[in-house]
């Protein structure tokens, strides 16, 4: 039995040779006038401040690697401090 290749030429891949069509010629054949999505002139919806941070890995890192030393810092000054004075 034979393979079927994909074939440039006709710029069709093998799911959509076998029948399947893509879901945006679905979706653009079925929509109407009526349905489509609100103005293109519409703003970006914003991407809230906790997900911008949590998507940022470099952020994340400097985070870790600041707060714990900072907290440590602290925490060792105070430990200092009561130490008592020796007489």
């Amino acid at each position: 039995m034979q393979a079927r290749a994909f074939d440039l030429s006709q710029g069709l891949s093998l799911a959509e040779s076998a029948g399947f069509t893509r879901q945006t010629e679905i979706m653009g054949a079925a929509m109407t006038d009526a349905e489509k999505p609100a103005a293109e002139d519409e703003q970006p919806e914003r991407i809230p401040a906790m997900q911008r941070l949590l998507d940022n890995p470099f952020l994340l890192l400097f985070i870790g690697v600041t707060m714990p030393t900072v907290f440590y810092l602290i925490w060792g000054l105070i430990e200092i401090t009561q130490i008592p004075i020796a007489r």
